[in-house]
């Protein structure tokens, strides 16, 4: 059972939503949270570091530089459906602006949150993987 599962099993009451239907940024939303999540799991496995020092590494990896970075690698291994959910995400209109990113940088991570989003929705935790994967492929004890 994947994870996005056995939340819902706590809800049962809650039908299930529809990730296509959902709005990009609150695809993009709860994208923010699964990818923080994929990039502390790897950063854990690889690293002994203090609760503290994880939080500097990870900070390196889930700003918008870096998603946009790491966008750049996904977008050649998407479907039509995968692309026009990254392009709904890079295109809707935020109220915030990134701090230390161009737009075109906070554009593209929100981009590719919407599709993680939308990813974790859907439940296709397999096609999860094989987008994170390619997205953290410079996540490596080098780096560390």
């Amino acid at each position: 059972m994947s994870i996005c599962e056995q939340i819902r099993a706590l809800i049962p009451e809650h039908a299930p939503r529809d990730a296509g239907l959902s709005s990009p940024l609150v695809l993009a939303y709860m994208g923010d949270t699964v990818y923080d999540l994929y990039v502390r799991t790897v950063l854990l496995h690889q690293s002994d570091a203090t609760a503290h020092g994880f939080h500097i590494k990870a900070s390196r990896f889930v700003c918008a530089q870096a998603q946009a970075q790491a966008s750049e690698r996904v977008l050649p291994l998407l479907s039509e459906q995968e692309l026009s959910v990254f392009k709904r995400g890079r295109n809707a209109h935020m109220g915030t602006t990134a701090k230390n990113a161009t737009i075109a940088q906070y554009r593209a991570a929100t981009g590719l949150e919407a599709l993680v989003g939308y990813l974790y929705l859907k439940n296709d935790d397999a096609r999860l993987n094989e987008i994170m994967k390619a997205a953290l492929n410079d996540i490596t004890l080098n780096t560390l």
